[in-house]
């Protein structure tokens, strides 16, 4: 029984090729490679001893590809991209100062203590590229789970069944009012203490909107907001705008355009974990884990 010759063509005298058939001439292929001219033209002759047939007709001053190079450059092609792609991954688990990471928050991480992380983990790394998007947390949710993000981040998340939740931070939400709303004499802010007060809601669907109305009811107090919104930014806007009282997070109360608000604990305590969510099963690359870090220590202070 004959055994089936394994294959000898080495990738390598293939990069040679490649190169050579880019860069046109041997001496600026073996700049390209850093190697000598003359193991440009030998790493040829080998390839061509392997393939069986030649792939240039050599002239005193160059070497003109054959219409069988030009073939072989379109086999081979794509195997250049798929060696480049490995040799950037390569770049990027060694050192860290190279490659691309992809993240996705919710609007009071994305626009508060995102960016400040970023600023930080960007400075000593100017040739990384970031991907950076702020969506709703379903959004980040299945960017995670297919993989279309490395890093998910957003507020209020428990657990998952397709990802993995890990707890950044734990907080409490805080009611926010202008200085010269009555409320702002306050220490506290009771549901009781909005009754009579104008009160923005955030949308029930979402966790955060749920557990502000379970919080009335744990009071016995009517759940009755005068405005209704999906985002904490914007109840923050209209409690600005509107001499109103909004329920918010932590992160979206400290936000520079609302630092001038009142900021009050709410009473019964709302927790709001910061939590970052990751792929099950897939490794994190070096870049994540940098990140991960520099983030954690924005969320320190």
């Amino acid at each position: 029984m004959k055994i089936a010759r394994r294959n000898d063509l080495s990738l390598r005298l293939l990069e040679v090729f490649g190169t050579l058939m880019l860069c046109r001439t041997t001496t600026a292929a073996a700049e390209e490679l850093g190697i000598s001219q003359p193991s440009v033209s030998t790493a040829i002759q080998q390839l061509e001893g392997q393939l069986g047939f030649a792939l240039f007709e050599r002239t005193k001053k160059r070497m003109i590809p054959t219409d069988d190079a030009r073939i072989l450059l379109t086999e081979v092609e794509p195997l250049f991209e798929q060696l480049r792609s490995v040799e950037a991954r390569v770049r990027d688990l060694r050192g860290g100062a190279t490659g691309k990471l992809r993240i996705m928050a919710t609007p009071p991480l994305g626009h508060s203590v995102v960016p400040e992380a970023l600023s930080v983990f960007m400075e000593p790394r100017p040739d990384v590229t970031v991907q950076y998007d702020v969506r709703r947390m379903e959004n980040v949710i299945d960017a995670v789970a297919i993989g279309a993000v490395d890093i998910g981040l957003c507020l209020g998340l428990a657990s998952h069944p397709e990802i993995t939740v890990q707890t950044l931070r734990n907080d409490r939400m805080v009611a926010l009012m202008r200085s010269d709303h009555p409320l702002a004499a306050l220490a506290i802010i009771t549901p009781s203490d909005l009754t009579a007060h104008r009160f923005i809601g955030l949308e029930r669907a979402s966790s955060l909107g749920l557990a502000v109305q379970n919080a009335f009811e744990e009071t016995h107090t009517p759940y009755r907001p005068q405005v209704e919104v999906r985002y904490c930014h914007t109840a923050a806007v209209l409690a600005q705008a509107c001499q109103a009282v909004a329920i918010v997070d932590r992160y979206t109360a400290g936000f520079p355009p609302y630092s001038e608000l009142e900021s009050r604990p709410f009473d019964p305590p709302i927790g709001v974990p910061a939590c970052m969510i990751l792929r099950q099963g897939r490794p994190e690359s070096r870049l994540a884990r940098e990140f991960q870090t520099a983030l954690r220590n924005t969320l320190l202070f």
